[in-house]
């Protein structure tokens, strides 16, 4: 098993707060972190993020680089299709 530290969180169909006390105990560890998600969780990453940086705001933490993509993935009846990705850069403030 691998001791390098990871910084960054997918986003799945979990609770919402699962991937808010996830990410903030991974800010506790490193100066940054980042949210990625695909396809119907993109909203799901957002809200992570949000809450994050609006809600412990006291905390210091912030949204830095959003990265929007998108991926082409073989579907199960073998046709590709396009699906929207994003990766949001939550990252500690400067004291």
């Amino acid at each position: 098993m691998s001791t390098e530290t990871r910084d960054t969180i997918f986003i799945g169909k979990k609770p919402l707060m699962a991937y808010v006390t996830s990410t903030l105990i991974q800010l506790a560890n490193v100066p940054s972190v980042n949210i990625k998600a695909r396809g119907l969780s993109i909203g799901r990453a957002v809200d992570v993020a949000q809450i994050v940086a609006r809600k412990t705001e006291n905390a210091g933490y912030s949204i830095g680089n959003i990265k929007i993509d998108s991926e082409s993935l073989e579907s199960e009846d073998g046709r590709t299709r396009n699906v929207s990705t994003i990766e949001i850069e939550v990252k500690r403030n400067e004291s």
